[in-house]
């Protein structure tokens, strides 16, 4: 009779479905909120049960992280744990955590921001495979076993053998719904300009100004028209003001910067969002929520530095005007490689920058190169830049033309829609991690789901 219980009970113990780890690498702010959110929700409904499916998420570090990662993401239901930026290497180097996290004996290390390279060394540690979201360029091609591409076209100069790897999955910041909680201080009807002068000292010292000179400038002619600044996650609304201050930053002269002062409400819950008061202009509102998708998809229209904020807005499908101004070379030391570190260099740096400058600015010139990502994406002209020595007059005079030809912004965002591509990104890179693991295991999620 015993052996009787035994033999029965050990074929129950053997059908015991075998649990999973899904290890997803992100580090910043815009990743945390616009790729693992919705990549999670959709891994979380194909396995709702937590034992069988344990999401694990953890931070590397990265020069624009908010420090409120971990907070959105232990604010995530379908996560199980985090680990914060400061033990990542600690982990790849040694394989231990903060909190001894234990593993299963299958799983998937998912990158979804940071460097390629961490995942398939995080995948190696955990003996686990590797699947890589990857917008532009897939990378380590020998080690990873899957990439979701957001384009097609990234994907034609990758060797014939690395194809089958290779999926198009699309643009997981399409699938990101909208839930800004606070409210705007004016009516759903009125028109809003979207003032968007980047996070970094090189880009804020021209950007400020220069965007608080439209907003003046642009009220003259536009009364009912509102301003708007999506504060970035790194940047504080004191910061912006030390950037609008000519005592503090000698390129608001140069930019013909109006005078302005932030207001800055006592209780902000109750007294709404702080601005800037523009002298005889008026008000900039400050938005300091982030990711601000719901703010964005609300502007007419976005004037926009280059760099992130054109492919957010291009993937939010938000028409935009993009600046690069030069009216003050000295203070642009932001190219990569070696020429960024030249321009870095004591004494001659600011000679070298403007000399470097004037000779790339010549080249982007000839060449017709593109700086907006949605540029980039399309090759060709979507979206409109502006280079060199830009007037607040000269981009109120386009804004302007686009609020007389409403049927220009629209062929614009429908435009940048078509490049987005169609939603569901989520959905399919899911369904990728999932057909990346061992076959008795997405079988059974398959299954089940």
């Amino acid at each position: 009779m015993v052996r009787d219980n035994v033999a029965t009970a050990m074929p129950l113990e053997s059908t015991k479905p075998m649990a999973i780890d899904v290890l997803i690498l992100t580090n910043g702010p815009g990743e945390v909120s616009t790729w693992v959110k919705p990549v999670v929700q959709q891994l979380r409904k194909r396995e709702p049960d937590h034992e069988q499916m344990r999401l694990s998420v953890m931070l590397s570090p990265c020069p624009h992280a908010s420090g409120g990662e971990m907070a959105s993401l232990k604010s995530y239901a379908e996560v199980d744990r985090v680990q914060g930026p400061d033990a990542f290497f600690r982990f790849l180097l040694t394989g231990n955590t903060t909190d001894d996290w234990d593993w299963h004996s299958q799983g998937v290390v998912v990158f979804l921001g940071g460097d390629q390279l961490y995942a398939v060394w995080a995948a190696k540690r955990l003996d686990y495979r590797t699947v890589i979201y990857a917008e532009w360029e897939p990378r380590w091609l020998n080690w990873v076993d899957g990439f979701g591409m957001m384009q097609g076209d990234t994907t034609e100069k990758v060797a014939a053998k690395y194809q089958p790897k290779l999926t198009v999955v699309g643009d997981l910041m399409a699938d990101v719904e909208s839930a800004d909680s606070a409210e705007l201080p004016f009516s759903p009807e009125t028109q809003v300009i979207g003032l968007m002068p980047g996070s970094k000292p090189d880009k804020l010292r021209p950007g400020v100004p220069l965007s608080l000179a439209i907003a003046h400038t642009l009220h003259q002619t536009h009364p009912d028209l509102e301003f708007i600044i999506p504060v970035a996650p790194t940047v504080t609304p004191d910061t912006l003001a030390t950037y609008a201050d000519p005592t503090q930053n000698a390129t608001v002269a140069v930019m013909n910067g109006p005078s302005a002062r932030l207001i800055t409400p006592d209780n902000p819950a109750n007294s709404g969002l702080p601005y800037f008061q523009i002298k005889d202009g008026p008000k900039v509102w400050l938005w300091t929520d982030f990711p601000a998708h719901g703010l964005l998809k609300r502007c007419t229209l976005c004037i926009t530095t280059v760099g992130a904020n054109t492919a957010q807005l291009g993937s939010l499908a938000v028409p935009m005007v993009v600046l690069l101004p030069t009216q003050q070379l000295d203070v642009m030391r932001t190219w990569d490689g070696l020429w960024g570190l030249l321009c870095q260099l004591p004494v001659v740096g600011s000679l070298l920058t403007t000399v470097i400058n004037t000779v790339a600015i010549q080249y982007i010139q000839r060449n017709q190169k593109r700086f907006a990502w949605p540029n980039i994406w399309a090759k060709e002209e979507v979206v409109p830049e502006l280079l060199g020595r830009i007037t607040a007059e000269e981009v109120c005079d386009r804004i302007a033309t686009y609020l007389k030809h409403p049927e220009q912004l629209e062929a614009m965002g429908q435009n940048l829609r078509n490049l987005r591509g169609p939603s569901g990104a989520a959905s399919r890179f899911a369904q990728l991690i999932l057909e990346t693991l061992p076959a008795d295991a997405f079988n059974r999620i398959e299954t089940n789901h």
